[in-house]
């Protein structure tokens, strides 16, 4: 699934979501449906079954994607008004316009891309800045020990915690196979971290909160695994994942 709010991901539970868990979303995709945008119409229809195929809008996937969204529409990018920020257990709370993020140190790399209904894109071009060059100016407390990523496609909120923010190939994208990231694919930022499914992948980035320890986010809320990593869960596998290797600098893992 395109996932993050999901590249990949998703469907939105109404008021007080149950949990239907991976098992329900893969029996539906499985039917066919892996190539819709999911409505919060169809997601709320689910109870404990397949939920009726009425209500999905169709999106044409390119490219090997799919494309969901957990509130029925996609947030819209405005470059001049634009913010990002980030707050929490940090001493100076920092706001960077579009501007000033790419004016920030620029990463690239090729990684593939994972779903947690099993289907993937390789060879996937990213552009952008690693979360240490965001963070820096911020300056984390010593007791942040997670990150919250918050998406403007509301409800949708993630965490990682600063071990795995910092592994080597994980990075805050504005950029997609050599182009401005496409508003379906999270525009303008989104997280990357392709050693986990792409539900983690938060989407449409707007603010960064440093808390104390990492809590669910808005699919392991309704089932999945907090640690998605890549063929070591969501069933997939009961070998644990290897520990991050990394050194800690002011509350944050550096490279």
């Amino acid at each position: 699934m395109s996932e993050s709010n999901a590249d990949e991901v998703e469907a939105q539970a109404q008021n007080e979501p149950r949990r239907y868990g991976r098992a329900v979303f893969l029996a539906t995709v499985g039917a066919g449906l892996s190539s819709l945008l999911w409505g919060k119409a169809v997601w709320g229809q689910v109870s404990g079954a397949l939920g009726s195929a009425e209500s999905l809008v169709p999106l044409v996937p390119t490219g090997g994607w799919r494309i969901y969204t957990v509130s029925g529409s996609m947030p819209t990018f405005n470059p001049v008004t634009w913010r990002l920020t980030v707050a929490g257990q940090v001493e100076e709370p920092t706001t960077f316009s579009y501007e000033q993020l790419r004016a920030l140190p620029r990463v690239n790399q090729v990684s593939t891309f994972h779903c947690v209904t099993g289907w993937t894109v390789k060879n996937v071009h990213w552009g952008g800045v690693r979360i240490a060059d965001v963070l820096a100016a911020a300056r984390p407390l010593p007791d942040a020990g997670a990150l919250q990523f918050v998406s403007a496609e509301q409800p949708y909120i993630d965490y990682l915690t600063v071990q795995q923010a910092a592994l080597h190939d994980v990075m805050l994208a504005y950029e997609m196979d050599g182009k401005p990231l496409p508003r379906e694919h999270g525009a303008p930022l989104r997280l990357i971290i392709p050693e986990m499914y792409g539900y983690k992948n938060v989407k449409w980035l707007q603010e960064i909160n440093l808390v104390q320890s990492p809590q669910l986010g808005y699919w392991e809320e309704l089932g999945y695994d907090q640690d998605a990593w890549v063929g070591r869960s969501n069933g997939y596998d009961s070998a644990p994942a290897p520990a991050p290797t990394a050194q800690s600098h002011k509350g944050f893992l550096t490279r």
